[in-house]
């Protein structure tokens, strides 16, 4: 419907939702945003990973309910709790989000593990084996697009690899991983818990079994990890830099 379309400016770092072969055969331009959302973005997942370390929600359904107004002792102790610091983070997905959240978690004293390609046949320096990661993780944050390669990157079989005191947190893209195949850690205790900020279809109109369960070790944010002030300012800069140069003859941050 726009056979003069020359360039398609993503309001976002995920390129997921533009056909990027009929783009490429058209001679259209496709540019994105990139790391305006590395320190939002790397933010939530730390209060996240707080949130179900420290049992959070847990813990103030109890008070809710008069638990700690009824409790014999000082504290009302119902929950395990357990520190970030000494524990290891596991990075899948090592673009400017994954190296911010690095840096955030090596700052409170974590492990991090950088994983590599689920299907690599060579291990690059500094990285972990993808399967090796997700044993020695206390934590797994998912930080990479939703390819073919990466669609469904997390079903039974990884559960089945992580500790079972560990958790899995996802703000990057639904698809990565598979629904009931993460309702059934949860439930069988193959994993400690979970935290997602995206769905595999947003907004979730028709419905997600996640939003369906009620569970302390379960927490679903509407995607917005990436929408603090300073963040939408960051993408807006750069989306307007993005289209400034397009029009000058020098297009950056392109895709295709």
């Amino acid at each position: 419907r726009l056979p003069e379309l020359k360039l398609i400016a993503i309001a976002a770092t995920g390129f997921d939702c533009v056909d990027l072969d009929y783009c490429r055969a058209r001679g259209i331009a496709v540019c994105n945003v990139r790391g305006y959302a590395a320190n939002s973005v790397s933010e939530h997942v730390l209060m996240l990973m707080l949130a179900l370390r420290r049992n959070l929600l847990a813990y103030r359904a109890d008070v809710r309910q008069g638990g700690w107004q009824q409790s014999k002792q000082f504290c009302l102790y119902t929950h395990k709790l357990h520190d970030l610091r000494g524990s290891t983070l596991g990075i899948i997905g090592h673009g400017a989000i994954g190296k911010a959240m690095a840096r955030l978690a090596e700052s409170i004293g974590m492990r991090v593990l950088i994983s590599e390609h689920k299907h690599a046949t060579a291990i690059r320096a500094g990285r972990t084996p993808f399967a090796e990661a997700l044993r020695q993780s206390d934590v797994v944050t998912l930080h990479c697009p939703l390819t073919p390669d990466t669609q469904d990157l997390f079903a039974r079989a990884e559960f089945e690899m992580m500790k079972r005191d560990a958790l899995l947190i996802n703000t990057a893209r639904g698809g990565l991983v598979e629904v009931q195949a993460l309702i059934e850690a949860l439930q069988d205790g193959l994993i400690a818990g979970a935290a997602f900020d995206a769905l595999r279809e947003e907004p979730p109109r028709e419905g997600n079994a996640l939003l369906e369960l009620n569970l302390p070790n379960l927490i679903v944010t509407p995607h917005v990890a990436w929408a603090s002030d300073e963040a939408m300012q960051a993408l807006a800069d750069q989306l307007i830099d993005n289209l400034e140069a397009f029009v000058r003859g020098q297009p950056r941050n392109l895709v295709t």
